[in-house]
């Protein structure tokens, strides 16, 4: 396992950044719009999404993150969701019964995956190095957080969400994000210190354990062990992107803050 994980990160850091920092805005908006519709597709299948409700709500997520990147904000293609997501509901059964059961898990996957990736489309604007900066913060914080439990976790962090998380790993989340932001602030970035840098990156660090157990909820809740099959034997993307759902808002609103 340290070898797989030292060589996949030898292997896609380098293509990560090559990708971010030398291609024009838009490819990057591409690739959460393809993250978005995935992501979907998986959550959707978690929860039994079926009929028309299903592309359509993976359609509309696909474009969210292209719409932020067009005007800014997710407000509009949000409402314009709801309404589309509600009259298809409407029209497509006749029995109003269960009507809410029905669109509740489309409009949530929609607020949980492309409005949350949406938000990376604004840190792009700020510069690509806090592409490169957020998840090279959350690899950090991961890598720590798996090595430190692993080794010397005894303290259960959320047994009822998910029994392998300890304190000692989450503790280690934190500090390591730190670091790592600090290390980085040397390496890319300049318009903050490398205290504040490592502030925002110990708070990426713990934001990161929130978004991973929203998802171990939505698992447990769906009553599934992995999103979906993506990665074999290692789940699917939800499994893979859920602490960066929620770390990229916050990183963009610190930042905004900064």
């Amino acid at each position: 396992m340290h070898r797989k994980r030292l060589l996949t990160a030898a292997l896609v850091l380098p293509l990560v950044y090559a990708y971010v920092m030398w291609l024009p805005p838009v490819f990057f908006t591409g690739l959460l719009c393809a993250a978005s519709a995935l992501g979907l597709a998986e959550f959707y299948g978690m929860y039994g999404v079926r009929g028309p409700l299903k592309p359509a709500g993976i359609a509309l997520g696909a474009v969210v993150p292209a719409g932020v990147h067009l005007a800014g904000s997710t407000h509009d293609y949000l409402i314009a969701a709801f309404m589309i997501i509600a009259t298809i509901r409407l029209f497509s059964k006749k029995d109003p019964s269960a009507s809410l059961k029905d669109t509740a898990p489309v409009l949530v996957g929609l607020l949980y995956i492309p409005a949350l990736l949406g938000s990376q489309t604004g840190l792009r604007a700020l510069g690509p190095e806090w592409i490169i900066f957020l998840y090279g913060v959350i690899w950090g914080a991961d890598s720590a957080a798996y090595y430190i439990g692993k080794g010397f976790g005894k303290a259960k962090l959320y047994t009822a969400v998910s029994p392998d998380k300890t304190v000692e790993g989450a503790v280690a989340a934190v500090a390591g994000g730190a670091l790592c932001g600090a290390l980085l602030k040397v390496l890319l970035i300049s318009s903050i210190t490398t205290g504040q840098a490592a502030l925002v990156g110990a708070v990426i660090g713990a934001v990161t354990i929130v978004g991973d157990l929203v998802e171990s909820m939505f698992k447990r809740d769906a009553g599934v062990k992995d999103s979906g099959t993506l990665i074999p034997g290692h789940g699917g993307l939800l499994d893979k992107i859920d602490g960066v759902l929620f770390a990229g808002p916050v990183l963009y609103w610190m930042l905004r803050v900064l």
